[in-house]
């Protein structure tokens, strides 16, 4: 136990589940899709869509979506900040299906024909865990320095990654892989003692039949 666990994250209350998760959540969705959408569509389950309203969800998911810390004063203003900013954004609501945490969201962000999903739940505390990414299941929380990859499915291609890494002295902590059909698109998550720096993803990037590559930063890191 740290002392994050006895007093909770910094936030912009009321609610460390309700808010400071939800804007952890948007701003994990932000980098997942690489830059800032001009269409997003919103699905809220369970509480989040029961009793969000009243603790600031909808309003924390969008400041993260904004790119926006917890902690940010602006969290409170998000949503005409981003009728500013030009982002047109829609809430639904669906019930809870079996299996999903109480507090689950599904992002469906769009700009220039870029479309992405990314599904995820506040734990609480502020804690969060990405559940999905474009339809593949997928689980980690953000804390660790992650570097997603998508790519064509073929022989070699994990090996590759791994040894990028292993020249740059990056310790990979925990691996995860799916894919949608033999030899068809991949997904690899990589969880990491290091954080990468840009001159990293760009050497993954040029590997045959890499599709794409994001970096997520610890949230940590990034204040």
């Amino acid at each position: 136990m740290n002392i994050f666990d006895i007093i909770g994250p910094v936030m912009i209350g009321p609610s460390s589940s309700h808010t400071a998760g939800a804007a952890r959540l948007g701003k994990m969705a932000r980098t997942i899709f690489g830059e800032s959408p001009k269409r997003i569509n919103i699905t809220l389950y369970g509480s989040f869509a029961e009793t969000g309203w009243g603790h600031g969800t909808n309003m924390a998911l969008i400041a993260g979506i904004l790119g926006f810390y917890p902690w940010d004063e602006k969290l409170k203003n998000s949503f005409s900040i981003a009728k500013k900013n030009g982002l047109v954004f829609e809430f639904k609501k669906e019930k809870l299906k079996r299996g999903m945490h109480p507090n689950s969201v599904k992002f469906s962000m769009k700009k220039l024909g870029n479309i992405r999903e990314v599904e995820g739940v506040s734990i609480g505390g502020g804690k969060i865990e990405i559940t999905a990414v474009d339809g593949f299941s997928v689980s980690f929380s953000g804390d660790y320095p992650t570097i997603i990859t998508i790519y064509h499915d073929r022989v070699g291609a994990i090996s590759e990654v791994s040894t990028i890494l292993a020249k740059e002295h990056i310790n990979i902590a925990h691996m995860k892989v799916s894919r949608d059909k033999k030899r068809g698109t991949a997904l690899m998550i990589i969880e990491t003692d290091e954080i990468p720096d840009i001159s990293i993803r760009e050497k993954i990037k040029k590997i045959n039949e890499m599709k794409d590559v994001i970096v997520i930063k610890p949230i940590r890191e990034e204040k």
